[in-house]
């Protein structure tokens, strides 16, 4: 009895908020230590980033507090405009008006046969209260008959926290299940729905987690916990409440308590790279304390002994940097340690994992996975195969039918009134069945992501040499064995690969293909082996829709072409197909001579530059006059000296690599003082914050940002060294590799370094997976100053693999990084 009794003492104080509550701060949401409500600061509901949004206890419990017309909507379904948020600190209450239906939700990429013929404003209003606050609803007017029971308020719950917590509902109770469970229930339009888990006036989540225990009453309507994850595998937990007909103010109308630690204070994190350093590299340990920390501890450097146990090598109190964000940041500097060995950094109760310093710290286990593992399991047309395991088999090889006029597809693919070829509507177009790598965490094949794929591994092999052969590549049998070397270096073949989809567009429909993508949202959504898209025989429409032969059917499953006229994408293709040509000549001289041809071809097609297509136009003739050394693309360059100078941040880096064949005076003085001024710009954005990079706050996580930033000062820096020192280059890779903002360190790269990132948004995800190499966005910003990266296989935004600009620049920027360190 004397230990209940203290238990319960103790949860008293860990809960009495005393002097502590609820207030509207400088930033315009809600504060107190251990407790932030942000009201519609975030603008990303699809990706359950948006509306009212709680972190509780320093971590991100609930978000998308809002009216939604369905009971657990998903990432394609109704969503409402929003007015400009107003601020009432007097009365300790933010509100804003929001609209359905959000009329520009059926722009370009969004296919407007989602958004139902509803209209009507409302207007949620947050108010603090104490420790508490209130959320109110309420409607201009009242609901049509027909919507009774369809619209209600949600919120939902992040569920990685939840798995095996329990609830309470009015005396009810139960456990959050791992899996969406049964049963199911028609609603009024005999659509199947989540039955509720529980029906009720009050909800207490997770009673049984202090730091996560939230209590929800409704004033109004009852609540229900639903599963979202029946119809949407990255459904959230919602908590809902129906709006009542008639209802208008006060619509809706809960009181929200979450329980909150007293004094509560981030824990400490002490960021460093996952891998490990070169001893010759800047080494910098980065820690993040609470804003209100004023008791700062030592750093301490300990080396662990080959007999077991560790030695302290260095110790002391870290230098203050500043505030960033919503942390302040320290930093611990031990760039004079350069014994090999492993290494851990220990600040009070944190130690990091272990990592390790030498001079073959990035020569292995580090950008191999890239091209060992992900790069061979995201080929198309290919069955892959590793070991006992199949990664997925024989896909797509029903490749491609036209696509129909005046379609604007779900994923922001739009044919126009003309498919621009010779091709109709749902007509077979040869050639498209070969080569090519599924982007990003589905399974399409973007036009921009082939050609960016192909440019930087073909400049990687230019640049680094890479020989390494690990994986048979057997393009005549559509067979990839990962782990089988075939005497032909990997990188090469992937290269070949790229290629041969890009070139089967362009030759086959005379221009470059737009992308090629499922035909419906039920494919679209597949989680599991690519081969179940689609039957893999090509569409004949003579046959029955469940009749086959050996190479057709009559099913319609076929994948779709599109095509567009994109000067900006068009040109970036010439410089993918431009670098190919040069890497491939000697390994595939036919492809390389196809791949020049092409390219010269598209540059030389007569077209109207606009804005950003200079860009694209600048960086295409460089790699056109690397290829063929033509007078004609250096007279270009000089012809747009005006535009580069004026792009240099996005283009300077390749005009670096020709400018030693330019003597032109004009030419070399604009430019060189252009770089000079581009380095200053670099070294004012590198001290924004303590990670040494420009950190561009979004709400996709930076890293690929990061990393091809990286990746093109390696050139500025080889080209340039009078101008350009390379710290950003090492910057970059440290932030990619874990010295990034918040609570979680993993290094980007899955598989790479002690911790990393191991759920991960790729085509396994529905397994809570990764594939070794992969390369994620990474931490992202909860507007407008909370760092998170979530362990959760379903944000997009934060832990996605892609094409064309994420683990190929990653990869090269390792090469680039062991490269200069080697020297």
């Amino acid at each position: 009895m004397k230990k209940l009794i203290l238990l319960a003492v103790v949860l008293a104080a860990f809960f009495t908020s005393y002097s502590q509550k609820l207030v509207i701060n400088s930033d315009e949401y809600f504060e107190m230590p251990g407790l932030n409500v942000m009201v519609f600061y975030d603008i990303y509901p699809e990706g359950h980033q948006g509306a009212i949004g709680i972190i509780q206890n320093g971590t991100r419990v609930a978000t998308n507090g809002d009216l939604r017309l369905e009971p657990t909507p998903g990432q394609w379904q109704p969503i409402p405009a929003t007015g400009k948020r107003k601020v009432f600190p007097e009365r300790n209450e933010i509100s804003i008006t929001c609209t359905y239906p959000d009329e520009s939700r059926n722009r370009k990429g969004f296919n407007p046969v989602f958004y139902p013929d509803l209209n009507f404003s409302y207007e949620v209003r947050v108010i603090g209260e104490g420790k508490n606050f209130r959320i109110i609803v309420d409607l201009e007017k009242p609901l049509p008959a027909e919507w009774i029971g369809k619209v209600g308020f949600n919120l939902e719950l992040f569920p990685g926290l939840l798995f095996g917590k329990s609830w309470y509902m009015d005396g009810k109770s139960g456990i959050f299940p791992p899996q969406a469970n049964g049963p199911m229930q028609k609603d009024a339009d005999g659509n199947w729905q989540a039955f509720p888990m529980a029906v009720g006036k009050k909800l207490t989540v997770a009673p049984d987690v202090p730091e996560q225990t939230l209590k929800i009453t409704s004033l109004k309507a009852d609540l229900q916990l639903l599963d979202g994850r029946f119809y949407h595998n990255n459904g959230w937990f919602v908590v809902r409440s129906e709006v009542q007909a008639g209802a208008t103010k006060n619509a809706v109308e809960w009181l929200v308590e979450p329980f909150v630690a007293v004094g509560f204070k981030h824990k400490p994190v002490v960021h460093v790279s996952q891998v490990g350093y070169h001893p010759a590299q800047q080494k910098k340990a980065t820690v993040e304390l609470d804003k209100t920390e004023t008791k700062i501890a030592e750093v301490s450097l300990i080396r662990l002994k080959e007999e077991g146990g560790f030695e302290t090598i260095k110790k002391a109190v870290p230098e203050k940097w500043g505030k960033y964000l919503r942390f302040n940041y320290y930093q611990f500097d031990f760039s004079e340690i350069r014994k090999p060995g492993v290494y851990q950094v220990v600040y009070e109760n944190y130690k990091t994992e272990p990592f390790k310093i030498d001079a073959d710290v990035y020569e292995r286990h580090v950008w191999q996975p890239t091209l060992e593992y992900f790069l061979p399991v995201q080929m198309c047309h290919m069955r892959v195969n590793e070991g006992y395991r199949v990664w997925h088999d024989l896909c797509h090889m029903d490749d491609a039918l036209m696509a129909p006029v005046d379609t604007n597809h779900f994923d922001g693919y739009l044919q126009g009134p003309s498919t621009l070829t010779k091709y109709n509507p749902y007509e077979q177009v040869p050639g498209l069945n070969t080569g090519g790598w599924h982007d990003a965490g589905d399974y399409d094949l973007r036009v921009e992501s082939q050609a960016g794929s192909v440019w930087t591994l073909a400049l990687a092999y230019e640049e680094f040499n890479v020989q390494w052969d690990q994986t048979t590549v057997d393009q005549e049998n559509h067979l990839v064995e990962i782990h089988l070397p075939d005497g032909k270096p990997d990188i090469l073949q992937q290269v070949e690969h790229g290629v041969l989809t890009i070139l089967g567009g362009y030759e086959n429909l005379g221009r470059l293909y737009r992308g090629i993508i499922c035909n419906s949202l039920r494919q679209y959504v597949l989680l599991g082996d690519a081969s179940a898209m689609t039957d893999g025989l090509k569409y004949n429409p003579a046959l029955k829709p469940n009749e086959k032969t050996g190479a057709e059917s009559g099913k319609t499953d076929d994948r779709w072409v599109f095509t567009e006229q994109n000067t900006r994408r068009e040109l970036t293709t010439v410089e993918g197909l431009a670098a190919a040509a040069r890497v491939l000549k000697g390994y595939n001289d036919d492809l390389a001579r196809r791949c020049l041809k092409a390219a010269e071809e598209i540059y030389d097609q007569p077209r109207e530059l606009r804005g950003g297509d200079y860009s694209a136009r600048i960086q295409a003739a460089v790699e056109l006059l690397l290829t063929t050394g033509d007078e004609k693309y250096r007279k270009d360059l000089l012809g747009m000296q005006e535009q580069i100078v004026r792009s240099i941040n996005g283009t300077g880096w390749s005009v670096a690599r020709v400018m030693n064949r330019f003597r032109e005076p004009g030419f070399v003085s604009a430019l060189t003082e252009a770089y000079k001024n581009l380095d200053t710009n670099l070294s004012k954005r590198q001290v924004e914050n303590p990670f040494g990079v420009p950190y561009n706050i979004a709400i996709w996580g930076d890293g690929w940002g990061i990393q091809r930033l990286g990746m093109q000062h390696y050139f500025l820096h080889k080209n340039l060294p009078e101008i350009f020192e390379p710290s950003l280059l090492f910057n970059a890779l440290n932030f990619m590799l874990g010295n990034h903002p918040g609570e979680n360190t993993s290094s980007f790269a899955s598989g790479v370094g002690s911790r990393s990132v191991t759920v991960a948004y790729g085509v396994n995800r529905a397994d809570w997976s990764y594939i070794p190499g992969g390369v994620v966005s990474g931490t992202g910003i909860i507007r407008p100053d909370f760092p998170e990266l979530k362990v959760w296989p379903y944000f997009w935004q934060q832990t996605e693999y892609v094409m064309g600009g994420g683990a190929e620049h990653f990869m090269f920027l390792v090469l680039a990084a062991n490269s200069l360190l080697q020297k």
